[in-house]
């Protein structure tokens, strides 16, 4: 029989409690599932000096060991994240120590993973310079900035590049361990796992369809927001760029310029994410058939609903509804 899997997380003040319980308890589930005679995973927790650490929730977690106690012999190590809450402001908490331990510790690490915000401290370390990465949807336009060297892609549930893993919100910490477990065990484990916990092997679709597109603060009296509200309220109406810049008695050109540069996007993409969004509330909210979806949701066809499903969120509207109505 081959040794456990060993799993190390680092945790500091302030953690997600889900951050760190979530893949320890799919990685604990997989190994009393496997039985006896097979192999599965020893987790354990690390912080700067073995002391006790208090999540965000208030809850405190035992440590089993300080950071400069783990070696070189760790198979997976997993940084969880924390982050500040000001209002709708969100900022990735970077403890310092840990980013040091990261720099030191990660390249004698066979995989190296982080859930959530923790993505911002595996970039600070410098451990995703030229690869692709995911975290917190919140959290990702300020990961993009604060490292242009690292391709940031806001939707995926969670990355894979090489030994390098990054996740998106909390709970996807125990999809990407799923992933993790197939990797190591095979489907097999990874599916009896799943069942057990009454989870999915693999969500379809990406954080996109948990948030709402309508992120663009208002500002009062500003035009651009004006007709932002107006678009809500008159989906099924004609909302070309044409049609919308006539409404302003603006250029085509001039007005597709105003509204990207208030929005960070196009009028059609816009247009569409607002449409995309009703759709899914009438899905999960109503009993409306596909048709009538996507006639109310002024997305026209239902080719047209399967399209916006598929580019969007991955998914089709009918996968959507089972999972999320």
């Amino acid at each position: 029989m081959q040794s456990p899997h060993r799993v190390v997380i680092a945790a500091f003040p302030g953690v997600e409690l889900l951050n760190v319980t979530g893949p320890a308890e799919v990685f604990s589930v997989a190994t009393r599932v496997a039985g006896t005679g097979r192999s599965g995973y020893t987790v354990r927790i690390a912080t700067a000096g073995g002391e006790p650490v208090a999540t965000a929730s208030g809850i405190r977690l035992m440590a089993d060991l300080t950071l400069d106690e783990v070696h070189g012999d760790v198979d997976t190590l997993l940084v969880s994240g924390a982050v500040r809450v000001d209002g709708h402001e969100v900022e990735p908490v970077l403890d310092g120590g840990t980013i040091d331990w990261l720099r030191e510790a990660a390249p004698g690490t066979h995989r190296v993973a982080s859930v959530c915000s923790g993505a911002h401290l595996l970039a600070a370390a410098g451990l995703l310079d030229g690869l692709s990465a995911t975290t917190h949807w919140r959290t990702a336009a300020r990961l993009a900035s604060d490292h242009p060297q690292v391709t940031v892609d806001p939707d995926p549930i969670f990355i894979r590049e090489g030994r390098l893993w990054t996740c998106a919100g909390i709970a996807s910490g125990m999809d990407m361990a799923l992933a993790m477990v197939t990797e190591d065990h095979g489907p097999g484990l990874a599916l009896a796992t799943a069942r057990t916990m009454v989870m999915y092997v693999r969500r379809a679709g990406g954080q996109s369809q948990f948030s709402v597109p309508l992120t663009v603060p208002a500002a009062p009296g500003d035009r651009i927001d004006e007709l932002r509200m107006w678009i809500g309220e008159h989906l099924t109406e004609d909302l070309s760029a044409d049609a919308l810049a006539a409404r302003l008695h603006l250029s085509v050109r001039h007005f597709s310029r105003l509204f990207s540069r208030r929005t960070s996007t196009t009028p059609a993409a816009y247009v569409e994410s607002v449409r995309l969004e009703a759709a899914r509330r009438l899905l999960q909210d109503s009993s409306h058939g596909l048709p009538e979806v996507a006639a109310l949701s002024g997305l026209g066809s239902v080719e047209s609903l399967h399209r916006s499903f598929r580019r969007r969120l991955g998914t089709t509207p009918a996968e959507y509804r089972r999972r999320f109505r």
